[in-house]
């Protein structure tokens, strides 16, 4: 039995696929949560759920209307993909993958993801609502989301090399990036909630933006922003040595993995200075709503491809080139 087989399982390359196409659908279906609470839709099926406005399909919807309703259907439409995911995975791997579990994660996940959802509609926390409440469910919510991304992309790429939970080698490294990535869900977090204190606090300059941040009689969302950048340098840091990490390694890789270790390591930094130029072009432009969606779409792509370095580096796929996809 050659090394690749005793690490992994047959598996179907358009199963693969279809998971990929998961994971960046639901990134779409991400930004345009983000458009829903930029533009001041999230009232826009009022307290209803899931039905909008006490209808199944809105009659005659206005605009803040058509972009919840449109968000809800993007929803489902991905509720519908995970779970064809779940059952075709169950189907198309054996006892063992990693990719069957991640599949369920995915799905619990997703679950959760709809129901704090439904929490945050039911409750009055859009629009301008600037509780405490709100903070901590729109934080917990985001956290989800990010766990939920992360679940999808390991499906995919372990769909994508058919590793078997028994390889999972158990290092020192392991904790250590396991921080990393927290910390990274953590600068997630609070870039929500720089974003929510954008959208309802608009600056009229960029020194009264630096004001707001500083002043006593701020509010909680606006005192909170300064957390944002410091620990998106942090995680900028974990990045950094992830790549080095990964590079370090990759002289005692198979030629494969060698160059997948490369590739992901040049899209990570490649995205991680388009992250920091957005971030700081955000801050200048007083975060313009569409600033703000580009500046989460790169964050989301930045995330994949963190997971995706981590994963690669942690438990590198040992491939056969006749049999086997690499990861993307």
């Amino acid at each position: 039995m050659s090394d690749a087989s005793a690490n992994s399982a047959p598996h179907n390359n358009l199963l693969a696929r279809f998971a990929w196409f998961v994971v960046f659908f639901n990134v779409v279906v991400i930004v345009w949560g983000a458009l829903v609470r930029a533009s001041g839709s999230g009232a826009g099926c009022g307290n209803h759920w899931p039905l909008c406005n006490g209808q199944v399909i809105p009659v005659s919807p206005g605009f803040h209307t058509v972009i919840e309703f449109t968000h809800r259907m993007m929803v489902g439409g991905s509720a519908f993909c995970v779970l064809a995911l779940l059952a075709w995975s169950f189907r198309d791997t054996i006892k063992g993958q990693a990719a069957r579990a991640l599949a369920v994660a995915s799905t619990l996940l997703l679950l959760n993801e709809a129901f704090l959802g439904a929490l945050l509609v039911k409750l009055g926390y859009v629009t301008g609502n600037q509780s405490t409440g709100r903070i901590l469910l729109l934080s917990i919510h985001l956290g989800n989301t990010l766990l939920l991304m992360a679940a999808l992309t390991l499906t995919a790429h372990f769909l994508s090399t058919g590793q078997l939970w028994a390889n999972l080698p158990l290092t020192r490294r392991f904790v250590g990036i396991v921080e990393g990535l927290v910390t990274t869900i953590f600068v997630g977090i609070t870039g929500s909630i720089a974003a929510l204190g954008d959208t309802l606090f608009p600056a009229p300059s960029l020194q009264a933006s630096f004001a707001q941040d500083f002043a006593t009689g701020s509010p909680m969302l606006l005192r909170l922003r300064i957390l944002h950048p410091a620990l998106a340098f942090v995680a900028a840091l974990f990045a950094l040595w992830l790549v080095s990490l990964a590079r370090r390694s990759a002289p005692n890789q198979l030629p494969t993995q060698h160059s997948c270790a490369k590739n992901l390591s040049n899209t990570l930094l490649l995205l991680l200075g388009i992250q920091f130029v957005l971030g700081i072009l955000d801050v200048i432009l007083l975060a313009p709503a569409w600033m703000q969606l580009l500046h989460l779409l790169g964050a989301d792509l930045f995330w994949i491809a963190l997971v995706l370095l981590a994963a690669n580096t942690l438990w590198p796929p040992l491939l056969d080139p006749a049999t086997a996809m690499p990861p993307v």
